[in-house]
């Protein structure tokens, strides 16, 4: 990865966790951040449901390979 474009100023990305927060709101927590160590995006996210916490994580990830590929 050649630069480490800050993830929120990404406009695809940050709508899918702007998506997240919202509809998670006090129920859950959305963490997105790039490895220190490798060339990945890191999506973490905890949610009542298994369903979405699966829904969202896939969402985001599939925006940041979408928009860095990675």
């Amino acid at each position: 990865m050649r630069e480490k474009k800050p993830l929120e100023n990404i406009p695809a990305v940050a709508a899918r966790i702007r998506a997240a927060e919202e509809e998670l709101r006090d129920s859950g927590r959305v963490v997105i951040r790039y490895s220190g160590t490798e060339a990945l995006a890191r999506v973490m996210i905890e949610a009542e449901s298994g369903e979405a916490m699966r829904r969202h994580a896939e969402a985001i990830a599939e925006a940041i390979r979408a928009e860095l590929g990675i």
